[in-house]
């Protein structure tokens, strides 16, 4: 666990001296807090941790002793009874998947075990891989049963979830508006470029830095948003990309075929009321691919989209880029530069 305090972001005009920053790995990525009141940042960053040991013990594919993994091998199709914060996940990613309309889908579990991706990413590039694989069509969304009342599930034998593309985005803003409400402050958490803020931000707002490397210096990022409330999301195809019998493939998965979706777009980013939902719509426009733009536009969600040859592309309210201007996105304000996984306040 390592703890940083980050410097102020290419000339933000307020100060932000009480400002303070705690990184730490979790869940398979870097997982950042920010709070308001700098003394606080230790207490806000273990809070932070009990909530990922929470949601990755109930919600990781990747552990065969996950309450998700137990309830596949029990269920067979069959209701269990399941943990508040497993049913919750679940019934998010339900959700989510009936909003996108199936683009993201749960139950993309074995494509994503076909494709390689079976253990945390870090260990892909040395594991041994069998020669070959075959595409694994999602299920489908609906074939997971979950009844409010009782409080259980039923998953139909072979049927294996992924929470990837949800439980991240969800406790991030749980985790934003638990530590505002316990420490009294404004907080940011970013979670490997699944952000959430709750409480009072900063004077002048959080200034995100964006770009596809997480780890480019901040005077390098393509552009700096300032958020006031809500969540930003951005997903791309080449930060978790591996070789797979030859071939680049990625984890965003086209759940009608069970493999990588076209890489039409490298870099997808945007903003909604809550990382959840910002996270969705960033998942699904790389699925999505050429329609991408069309859809966010009908949707009027806020995007900013780079396209495999570099090219940006900015929907509904996104701000151009520009040298120290600010535009407005709903109760968002931009500070035109572009995306990457850093917080600077």
């Amino acid at each position: 666990m390592s703890s940083t305090f980050l410097d102020t972001v290419l000339g933000t005009q307020t100060s932000q001296a009480s400002v303070a920053c705690r990184s730490m790995k979790a869940i398979g990525t870097t997982a950042t807090i920010a709070v308001t009141t700098g003394v606080r940042a230790d207490e806000g960053l273990a809070l932070l941790a009990e909530d990922l040991r929470a949601i990755d013990e109930a919600c990781s594919r990747f552990r065969t002793d996950s309450e998700l993994r137990q309830v596949e091998q029990r269920s067979m199709g069959r209701p269990v009874p399941i943990s508040p914060l497993l049913f919750d996940a679940l019934e998010v990613a339900c959700v989510v998947a009936v909003k996108t309309a199936g683009i993201v889908d749960p139950t993309i579990g074995s494509a994503l075990i076909e494709l390689g991706y079976d253990r945390d990413f870090d260990e892909i590039e040395t594991a041994e891989q069998g020669p070959g694989y075959r595409a694994q069509p999602a299920p489908g969304w609906w074939r997971i049963s979950l009844d409010p009342e009782a409080r259980t599930v039923a998953v139909p034998a072979g049927v294996r979830i992924d929470l990837g593309a949800t439980a991240k985005a969800l406790v991030a803003d749980r985790s934003a508006h638990r530590i505002a409400s316990a420490l009294d402050c404004g907080v940011l958490v970013n979670l490997g470029g699944d952000i959430a803020v709750a409480g009072r931000c900063p004077e002048g707002g959080w200034s995100i830095g964006i770009s596809a490397d997480r780890n480019v210096p901040i005077g390098a990022v393509d552009q700096v948003v300032t958020i006031f409330g809500g969540g930003l999301a951005t997903s791309g195809t080449t930060a978790r990309s591996w070789i797979r019998n030859g071939r680049t493939v990625h984890h965003i998965v086209e759940p009608w075929t069970g493999d990588a979706a076209p890489e039409v777009w490298s870099l997808v980013s945007t903003t909604a009321p809550s990382c959840v939902e910002a996270n969705a719509w960033s998942t699904a426009a790389i699925v999505w691919g050429h329609d991408a733009v069309g859809n966010l536009s009908a949707l009027d969600v806020p995007a900013r989209l780079i396209n495999a040859q570099g090219e940006v592309v900015r929907v509904a309210d996104w701000p151009f880029d520009s040298v120290g201007g600010a535009e407005i996105i709903g109760d968002q304000v931009c500070n035109n530069s572009d995306l990457s996984e850093s917080v600077r306040a």
